[in-house]
C-alpha cells in the first residue's frame, strides 16, 4: 500500500494496539500485503483512549459507509476482528486490505493503495456509525439476556 491521501492522521483506540500488533506480526509471513500496511498505520497513528476517540473514527466494531473509487459504488461494512469476519453479513476483517485501509480513518478521509496486480484502488469514508455488535461465531456463543 502506498501512503494515504488524507485530511488527518489516523486515530486508533490505544487499548486495541497490542492485539493489532500481534495480529500483524502473526500475519507477516502469509499476508505481507496486509500485515506491513497495518504495522505502518499503527506506527503513524495517533493513539487515543477509547473515551477520547472521535465518534466518526473507524475502529473495530464501527459500521462504515465508504465509496469504492475502483468499483464506483458505495459499500457498507462493519470492521471486525478476523474471527468475527463474515463478508456475507458485511463484517470485514481488519486483516484484509480494505479493513486495514479503513482502520483509523474518519468521515471525509481518503485512502489509496496499489494491489499485487498493480491496480490503483481508493476509497473515501462517507459515514461511520460507532460500535456495532459483532456477529455470533462458534468461538463466541450466544449469551442469555436478563438476570
Amino acid at each position: 500500500m502506498s501512503p494515504a491521501t488524507r485530511r488527518s492522521r489516523p486515530v486508533i483506540d490505544a487499548t486495541l494496539v497490542e492485539r493489532l500488533e500481534t495480529l500483524a506480526g502473526a500475519a507477516i509471513a502469509r499476508l505481507p500485503d496486509v500485515a506491513y500496511p497495518l504495522v505502518s498505520k499503527l506506527t503513524s497513528a495517533k493513539l487515543l483512549a477509547p473515551t477520547r476517540l472521535p465518534p466518526d473514527a473507524v475502529t473495530i466494531g464501527s459500521e462504515v459507509l465508504y465509496h469504492d473509487h475502483h468499483a464506483v459504488r458505495d459499500l457498507r461494512v462493519t470492521l471486525a476482528w478476523p474471527e468475527q469476519a463474515d463478508i456475507s453479513r458485511g463484517y470485514v476483517s481488519v486483516l484484509t486490505p480494505v479493513g486495514a485501509a479503513l482502520l483509523g480513518l474518519s468521515v471525509g478521509d481518503r485512502f489509496q493503495w496499489e494491489t499485487r496486480a498493480g491496480q490503483r484502488r481508493g476509497l473515501t469514508v462517507l459515514q461511520v456509525t460507532p460500535e456495532q455488535s459483532p456477529p455470533v461465531t462458534a468461538s463466541a456463543p450466544l449469551q442469555p439476556k436478563g438476570p
